[in-house]
């Protein structure tokens, strides 16, 4: 059991993704979430995947992939900080958006790598200890906390999910 972080162990702009999560067991809602949206965004076919609510904005494809490369750093900023405390630096995610071409790959493949992303973030979750998960760096200037990285994992899905169901047509009825 992985109890909530406190309010000192995030940024405030982290707390929008940490207040998402209200299931009582974070790991058990990982291992849900992984498997509904590989489910959602493997249903989906390449042309459905290219479409963005309005001029300007992310493509199914494109969130997806910043939800894959948003994984792959919480990931590996809660790995660093279990080790012992370090500072490391902020994530622009338009630059990480914008030189990555994830229009032009297939929706099933990322479908795939944010389920294997997830899969391999849940097992190197399931082994930090007690102490570990206190163990705290630094990230974009802010002091947070190894289980404060698995909350936002957690809530940063959230956050994306409400986004796909209120503004991409194409999610209206699926079931979040």
């Amino acid at each position: 059991m992985i109890n909530p972080p406190n309010p000192e162990e995030y940024s405030p702009f982290a707390a929008g993704y940490v207040g998402r999560v209200t299931n009582s067991n974070v790991i058990e809602l990982l291992e849900q979430q992984m498997v509904s949206s590989y489910d959602l965004f493997s249903n989906l076919t390449d042309e459905q995947a290219v479409y963005a609510y309005a001029p300007g904005k992310w493509t199914v494809k494109q969130a997806l992939g910043h939800m894959i490369d948003t994984e792959r750093t919480f990931g590996y900023r809660a790995m660093v900080f279990s080790r012992n405390a370090i500072e490391l630096p902020g994530f622009d995610q338009d630059v990480y958006v914008n030189n990555t071409d994830f229009n032009n790959q297939g929706i099933h493949d990322l479908a795939a790598e944010f389920k294997a992303t997830r899969q391999s973030n849940i097992y190197m979750i399931r082994g930090f200890s007690q102490e570990q998960l206190l163990r705290t760096g630094i990230a974009s200037s802010h002091l947070f906390s190894v289980r404060a990285f698995v909350y936002m994992l957690a809530g940063h899905e959230l956050h994306h999910l409400h986004i796909f169901k209120e503004r991409y047509n194409i999610y209206r009825s699926h079931n979040f």
